[in-house]
């Protein structure tokens, strides 16, 4: 099963590619959309949904699992990174491919064994768990291995059922 991980964002959208094969796991790669805040919120959106649209066409993966929103302050900024994850879910639904989601909550727990996890250990345990020669350089797309991985350990507890 090849799981494609998403950290929802407008400036930055992490994503991340891992392979679930006879219970190893191996990353397949992984990014981050960017877009500029100087652009029009609708090119911006087109931009992360083409982006989208092209990883899942090259890659083929068999499910896309994304982190659930968590705004505790900005209004505005929730909104649009709704926007933006919307056009990730349209690209899913375009083709077919089942989406999970996950909170940062349930993120940071299958990771990290620790729901208050901060950035940095998410990203040590992704480059541990992945046996990465070094954590991911932007938490986006350490967050987005992480959605990943959370799909993958809760596939394979569903599996087992």
């Amino acid at each position: 099963m090849k799981i494609l991980g998403i950290d929802p964002g407008i400036a930055r959208m992490g994503w991340g590619l891992v392979r679930v094969e006879g219970g190893a796991l191996r990353v397949e790669g992984y990014g981050c959309i960017e877009t500029d805040k100087g652009v029009a919120l609708e090119e911006r959106l087109r931009v992360v949904h083409e982006d989208i649209s092209r990883i899942i066409t090259e890659e083929k993966p068999n499910a896309l699992a994304i982190e659930e929103l968590f705004f505790n302050t900005n209004a505005k900024t929730a909104l649009v990174v709704g926007q933006a994850r919307g056009v990730v879910l349209l690209a899913a639904a375009q083709h077919d491919i089942p989406v999970s989601v996950y909170t940062p909550l349930q993120v940071k727990i299958a990771v990290t064994g620790y729901g208050r996890a901060e950035k940095n250990q998410v990203g040590e345990m992704v480059k541990m768990i992945l046996k990465l020669d070094k954590a991911p350089k932007l938490d986006d797309t350490a967050d987005a291995l992480a959605v990943a991985l959370t799909h993958a350990f809760s596939y394979k507890v569903n599996k087992l059922k």
